[in-house]
């Protein structure tokens, strides 16, 4: 197999965004791919490594989005293409419920070795987040015997039946597409830029409010599991305050409910941790991870305490395509780069540069309301000046500008204000600075006042 061929790692514009190509690619799939599937940035990529996608009309753009949090170790990482090209010349399925391989079983002995705590645990693979967490909530329910489930406002989950149920946002994620499963309870979350008594209070507050409405409208007995993202994604990125997990945390342990961390889009080195919920030392019962798992091949997990996990029963969970081969390659060869290049720190670098940069745009654009994030998962909430209230018309106005000059940055939060950055975390510094360069840009071009 020959050895991948690096992009140079520059940004480039031949075009206008999107160009010619991309254009006539976009009326193909407008003709061709149905309209829910809607489309970010519509230029079509050719090749992508490192802090670059190159489209089919030569542009090269910086990225700040790794596919939402997938491409952590970086598009076609050398270790994930070897790994996984090896595997697809081998073999490429015989269902893991059929005749097993070893990639599963490593797999899984790397996940149980990575994720919080040092207790017996197991893993069992899926091929996607929202499977995952589907398969934590059964098997919660078959340990505890119980069925209700508790998630918080501004979470997300999925976009299966039951993982839309979890999921808080209506637009563009359940609009439609109801009913939902049923036995599913939301609760706040503590969010410090938006609580009403000021961020002090936040973690106390937000955690009483969620434990009286668990017991007063569910009851802790009928509860089994309470599935939360220990940054939530989606929802904006936003960090509950510090000491509202431990507290969620406990009161799960002190009721028997199985308590589970949605690491789908924080883990795998994103935040400047192996995995979010270790920055308040918190060991979930059950972690679900997905996205930066395999270098971006589909593959998910559950991963949690033995006894937990051995709960249900045989057959009770699997899938045809669950732990497929080359995902699973694809998954030790992106643990193996994780390991090797210390993506931790290098995610924890990229959250010093980005912290710092979007503060002092903050000071100087009134719009920016709030700067937050660790590591690689960094966020700006943008409301209208002298306000918090939500500006999603600018946000997507900002956004827009960056496309233009070819840096791929994404939208998110519950009131589509929030700019996401989620660059691979081994991007090179100099384009994570020009990417910045291009975002202040941007909130200058939109003729935003100074704070």
């Amino acid at each position: 197999m020959s050895a991948v061929t690096p992009l140079p790692q520059e940004r480039r514009l031949v075009t206008a965004i999107p160009g010619p190509k991309s254009q006539e690619l976009q009326a193909r799939k407008l003709g061709a791919v149905a309209a829910g599937v809607g489309t970010t940035l519509p230029v079509y990529v050719t090749r992508a490594n490192g802090g670059v996608l190159e489209d089919v009309d030569g542009n090269s753009l910086i990225d700040f989005g790794s596919g939402i949090a997938v491409t952590n170790v970086g598009n076609s990482a050398e270790a994930v293409v070897a790994k996984a090209s090896e595997q697809l010349a081998a073999f490429t399925h015989t269902c893991f419920m059929v005749t097993p391989y070893e990639g599963y079983v490593a797999v899984a002995e790397q996940l149980n070795e990575l994720t919080p705590g040092d207790h017996e645990k197991r893993t069992a693979l899926f091929n996607s987040g929202a499977e995952a967490v589907e398969n934590a909530v059964k098997i919660a329910r078959a340990y505890t015997k119980r069925t209700a489930v508790v998630v918080f406002d501004h979470g997300y989950h999925g976009r299966t039946n039951l993982t839309m149920g979890l999921t808080a946002k209506n637009m563009p994620y359940k609009q439609g597409f109801g009913p939902f499963a049923p036995e599913i309870y939301r609760v706040p979350v503590a969010y410090p830029y938006r609580w009403l008594t000021g961020a002090e209070n936040c973690a106390a507050e937000a955690a009483a409010q969620a434990i009286d409405i668990i017991n007063k409208q569910i009851g802790a007995e009928n509860v089994a599991a309470i599935i939360i993202e220990p940054i939530q994604g989606e929802g904006g990125f936003i960090e509950p305050a510090k000491g509202f997990l431990p507290a969620i945390v406990e009161y799960a342990k002190a009721n028997g409910i199985v308590f589970v961390a949605d690491e789908i889009q924080t883990g795998f080195c994103r935040t400047g941790q192996w995995f979010a919920c270790e920055d308040e030392g918190i060991v979930p019962d059950l972690i679900t991870t997905a996205k930066g798992i395999a270098g971006g091949l589909p593959l998910a997990a559950v991963t949690g305490r033995a006894e937990i996990m051995d709960a249900a029963h045989a057959g009770g969970l699997g899938g045809t395509y669950g732990g497929n081969p080359v995902a699973c390659a694809a998954a030790l060869g992106a643990i193996e780069t994780m390991k090797e290049q210390d993506l931790v720190g290098k995610a924890q670098r990229i959250g010093e540069v980005m912290l710092g940069r979007l503060r002092a745009m903050q000071e100087k654009f009134e719009v920016i309301g709030d700067v937050r994030g660790r590591g690689a998962m960094i966020a700006v909430e943008l409301v209208k000046p002298g306000s918090k209230e939500p500006n999603p018309e600018f946000t997507a106005a900002v956004a827009k500008a960056c496309h233009a000059e070819g840096l791929v940055v994404l939208t998110a939060g519950t009131y589509g204000n929030v700019l996401r950055f989620l660059p691979p975390l081994v991007i090179p510094e100099h384009l994570l600075t020009e990417g910045l360069d291009i975002i202040e840009g941007a909130f200058a071009l939109q003729g935003v006042t100074a704070a």
